[in-house]
Order: C-alpha cells, then structure tokens, then sequence
C-alpha cells in the first residue's frame, strides 16, 4: 500500500565529508518510501555531486547545507541549498583532470537543473528528474 506523500522533505547537514553519504540515505529512503526510486540512481549520483560541492565549495564555518525532495506531478525535484556567495562555475575538465565534471553529470543525468541565486545569502542548485507513475497492479 503506497502511503501519502508530502510535498517535501528537507535536512540539514554539518558541511563534513560524512555528510555527502547522509545525504545521499536520505534521498534514497524518502524516494523509496514515496515509492518513486526509479531514477534513484541517477538521483543518488547527482546529490552526491550536488553534497560534495556544498561540503567543498558552499560552506562557510558554522553553517551546512540543507537537501530539500519535492515530489510534483511527473517530476521529482533535488535541491541543495548552501550560505556561500561564491558563484557557481561551470568547469571544462580535460581527459587528466580528477575534479570539476560534477554539474557536467548533472546536466547528463538530470531532465533539467539550474541555480537560483538568494537576495540575502546564499544559492540553491536544483535538478528535476522526470517520473512515470507506478504500474497498476490488475486486481486479482
């Protein structure tokens, strides 16, 4: 039996490397108990990347990041807000370097992705993974 799904899901992390791990449990228990895993590996590498940078680049001391899962109608929406004012960059990694492809997966894995700059502080990157509804079991 499917249970109700809220709108959202949201956690905060401490900006650790332990955190990018927690994360990604976290998406993946909430996709599975909302019952629409079905892109989660594509989701789960995705927030992995999206945790590593916050951790990495969007942290400033004191503060994490929050992981935000929002189920719409066909879609399931990823987004990782984080405090720093530090832009987003869109790296050109070439076939030696061993960072900077993380937003290049996003963009492969993802149906859609962008980043939403705050007035006060801060920058949320999101990612929208469209769903199919779950098969309809025939009755017996």
């Amino acid at each position: 039996m499917r249970l109700p799904m809220p709108d959202s899901a949201r956690r905060t992390f401490p900006a650790v490397p332990e955190s990018v791990g927690r994360a990604r449990s976290f998406v993946d228990r909430t996709l599975a108990l909302w019952e629409l895993d079905g892109r989660a590996d594509d989701v789960r590498l995705c927030v992995s990347e999206l945790a590593t940078n916050a951790v990495t680049h969007g942290t400033v001391p004191g503060h994490g990041f929050t992981v935000t899962v929002t189920a719409e109608d066909d879609a399931v929406c990823i987004e990782v807000g984080d405090p720093s004012s530090r832009r987003l960059r869109l790296c050109h990694p070439t076939s030696e370097d061993t960072v900077g492809r993380g937003l290049h997966l996003l963009g492969a894995l993802s149906d859609e992705w962008g980043v939403t700059e705050h007035d006060t502080v801060g920058k949320t990157v999101w990612s929208r993974f469209k769903t199919t509804p779950a098969p309809k079991k025939a009755p017996c």
